[in-house]
């Protein structure tokens, strides 16, 4: 048969105006970077601190390199754990207020490492409609029943869990900072009603670290509730600016999902280089939160300002300002017009988003500074009267 029929996919995505054009970028991750030759201001990057280029991660990871190589060699079971491993597991713990956490390669098998590993035949779990591609595809992978409940709406949740009184185990997965919209889990709410039906609770702070929070410690942090979230699933790829994810939680869960996270079993480990720039990472987060403070200082002066131009930036209370344009055709042409004005800043459309619900997804980071932000508003301005969308 071949993959002949796949041409036939693709058209029709092109057609929808769904298609993603890839753009090749040529420069470190900085406010501004060469994208496809061009020097353009960067609004897409998850660099939320600026880390992703920063000389203190930079050198660790040379250190690292120089001193273990450039891979682990094997999994973690077999001859992959490297004592910088062990560093920043315990490090990690440490900066979230935990027993004990466990290295994944992204943030993504993090997750579908976690939840066929804890639930399975007979139990049921609560996820929020627009959780993450990953957390969705680590409930597939699971042999529990899965009940969606409406986004951040813990009356729905709370009668989803009346409404099921034969489950072994209940898991209550969502979203710590939901990475489209940037609004974020009721999770107080939540974890009351976990302790009211015995249900788990597990987060995904992937956009909530070196965000929300002491020093950017995260959600759980951020609504004082170290110690009540039975799970927390971190990345090291967006606001640490490097590569990996993990577990953080009991010494019990992370000693059993070395037995059991498929993962964590059967692909190796995070590099020395990884590792070495995230301990650097979480250290330069101890020591000082001026990072995470010009991020909030940026953030709040960018969506006043743009929302003073007559866009929408939806329901967003985070650094993720989504700028609602509805048609994916449109927000295309918005993105393309942007870019030849100087603005790298890509639409999101289906399946990412809601049909009807495309839009730009503009990043705000610790590295713009007041011009680069100005600079941005300038352009939208442009292109946003151009195209008819203020």
């Amino acid at each position: 048969m071949g993959v002949e029929f796949l041409a036939d996919e693709l058209e029709a995505i092109k057609a929808q105006g769904l298609y993603t054009h890839i753009r090749t970028i040529s420069s470190p991750q900085e406010a501004w970077f060469e994208v496809d030759g061009r020097k353009v201001l960067n609004l897409c990057s998850n660099n939320y601190l600026g880390f992703a280029n920063h000389q203190r991660l930079k050198e660790a990871a040379k250190r690292a390199i120089d001193r273990l190589g450039v891979g682990p060699g094997a999994v973690r079971t077999i001859a992959g754990t490297q004592d910088l491993h062990l560093e920043l597991e315990r490090k990690l713990a440490a900066f979230k207020g935990t027993e004990a956490a466990v290295l994944f390669q992204a943030g993504f098998t993090a997750n579908l490492a976690t939840i066929p590993a804890i639930t399975g035949a007979g139990d049921v779990i609560f996820s929020d409609e627009l959780n993450h591609a990953s957390i969705i595809d680590g409930c597939r992978l699971s042999k529990a029943r899965v009940v969606r409940y409406a986004h951040n709406d813990p009356g729905d949740l709370k009668k989803k869990l009346e409404g099921v009184t034969d489950a072994r185990r209940k898991l209550i997965v969502t979203d710590g900072v939901f990475s489209m919209d940037g609004d974020i889990a009721p999770l107080p709410e939540i974890v009351a009603l976990a302790r009211e039906h015995d249900a788990m609770v597990m987060v995904d702070d992937a956009h909530g670290e070196g965000v929300l929070g002491d020093h950017g410690r995260g959600i759980v942090d951020h609504y004082g509730l170290v110690g009540e979230v039975d799970i927390e699933v971190g990345t090291l790829s967006k606001a640490f600016g490097v590569m990996g994810g993990y577990v953080a939680g009991s010494a019990l869960l992370c000693e059993f999902l070395k037995q059991r996270g498929r993962p964590f079993l059967f692909s190796s480990a995070l590099t020395p280089a990884d590792v070495a720039a995230s301990l650097a990472a979480v250290e330069i987060l101890e020591e000082s939160d001026e990072l995470v403070r010009r991020l909030w200082d940026n953030t709040r002066y960018f969506k006043e300002e743009i929302r003073k131009l007559g866009f929408d930036t939806g329901h967003s209370v985070t650094p993720i300002t989504p700028v609602m344009v509805g048609e994916a055709s449109k927000a295309a042409k918005l993105s393309a017009r942007l870019f030849e004005e100087g603005i790298f800043a890509q639409s999101i459309g289906y399946p990412t988003v809601p049909r009807g619900k495309a839009r730009i997804r503009v990043m705000i980071s610790a590295v713009h500074t007041r011009d680069d932000l100005d600079f941005a508003l300038e352009k939208f301005a442009l292109v946003g009267r151009e195209l008819g969308l203020i």
